[in-house]
């Protein structure tokens, strides 16, 4: 067992690695820093996911307000059912999805551009031309790497280089 829980390790170690960075991280950190830290703005990072990047989307929210970013969570779901007034002019949407394809994610976008046109929509996602990455003003791209549970469904590498990429920004952003 214990060289079989060393190959995932260095799965996992492998698929971080190879996290595509790219001018993107500098673009998604400087327009947060714009809409939501310059006197004005008083914007915040509205973040969302569904299921298990949900999940994600929350622990960076709460990451990203315990470092001095402004952030909530919102729930893609109960968006439609009237949460979507904690959306604000200057907020910036972030939005997770693996496949790029979460339908509830694609109904948030064409919900918040109806209140607000020219909201920022960044997306951390493994598909680059995905529905969402064509949507997004900003991809976050996370490699698209195989899941390592033995279906290849089970969530696992990609809530793992969300989670890096969140960080990243949270770190980035404290500097």
């Amino acid at each position: 067992m214990e060289e079989s829980i060393r190959k995932l390790i260095q799965k996992e170690i492998k698929a971080i690695s190879n996290i595509p960075v790219d001018f993107s991280f500098e673009l998604a950190v400087n327009k947060i820093r714009n809409k939501v830290h310059s006197s004005g703005q008083r914007g915040k990072v509205v973040m969302s996911g569904m299921g298990k990047a949900g999940q994600i989307a929350l622990n960076i929210s709460t990451t990203l307000c315990s470092t001095g970013t402004p952030s909530v969570y919102l729930h893609p779901s109960e968006a439609q059912h009237g949460d979507l007034g904690i959306l604000q002019k200057n907020d910036i949407l972030i939005l997770l999805s693996n496949s790029g394809k979460t339908r509830e994610i694609l109904e948030l976008i064409e919900l918040a551009k109806n209140l607000y046109s020219d909201i920022t929509i960044i997306s951390i996602t493994g598909k680059v031309n995905s529905p969402l990455a064509n949507k997004s003003d900003i991809v976050l791209h996370t490699g698209n790497a195989e899941e390592i549970c033995p279906l290849g469904l089970t969530p696992t590498i990609s809530t793992t280089l969300m989670t890096v990429i969140g960080d990243i920004l949270v770190v980035e952003l404290m500097k």
